[in-house]
């Protein structure tokens, strides 16, 4: 079983995943970000490092859906393999920190890896505002963030909210601006309920994919 979480940065995917591989015992897959060779390269210069830095990300990620897709486990994803390609690298290129060159062969190595990839069977989405998003980085004070552009944040967060409106798989959408899942554990349980609903219950896929219940 595969359940990933995504969302823009500082949104709290790392929190969620943490919390909900203690609660049902799923192994847990996170983004490499301490031990990422260009990140704060690409920080410092975006127009330089972003093809390195998007080749990188999308290299480990597709290491971890093969041995996802390997696995007998429960496995519970930090950031998913279609963020990378189908938010960061287009928006890195629309903001022209990206050639056409380098995202036109990020791209059609992307489509590639796509033909050996399938779906999650659960989706987590946790949507945020900027204020939110903002005010989650300065608190986590990663020294190499601090140089980061609100436009290149909401570019991101458009983005996001665009590939959201036309997923088609299994989905969750968490409000992370009013739902405190690391603060307060009823809104957690508000989380697991509704994952509980989605992979154990009695519901079918059909239906809870057409209401896009957002949990508030």
């Amino acid at each position: 079983m595969h359940i990933a979480i995504a969302g823009n940065i500082g949104s709290g995917k790392t929190t969620l995943t943490n919390m909900l591989a203690k609660h049902y015992g799923w192994t847990p897959r996170f983004e490499s970000v301490d031990f990422n060779p260009y990140l704060e390269d690409f920080y410092a210069d975006m127009s330089r490092w972003s093809f390195n830095l998007q080749v990188y990300f999308l290299n480990k990620r597709f290491k971890d859906v093969v041995d996802i897709s390997q696995s007998d486990e429960y496995i519970i994803q930090d950031r998913t393999i279609y963020e990378d390609a189908r938010i960061f690298a287009p928006n890195l290129h629309e903001q022209g920190f990206m050639s056409d060159r380098d995202f036109d062969n990020y791209t059609d190595l992307f489509n590639l890896m796509m033909t050996l990839v399938k779906m999650p069977d659960l989706m987590i989405y946790i949507r945020s505002s900027i204020p939110n998003l903002v005010a989650q980085i300065q608190k986590r004070g990663r020294e190499y963030e601090a140089s980061m552009r609100i436009d290149y944040l909401q570019g991101l967060n458009d983005k996001y909210e665009a590939w959201i409106k036309d997923y088609k798989g299994r989905l969750i959408i968490v409000d992370g601006d009013n739902v405190k899942f690391a603060q307060h554990p009823e809104h957690f349980q508000s989380i697991t309920d509704r994952i509980d609903a989605e992979l154990f219950g009695l519901f079918p896929f059909e239906q809870t994919h057409q209401t896009g219940k957002e949990i508030q």
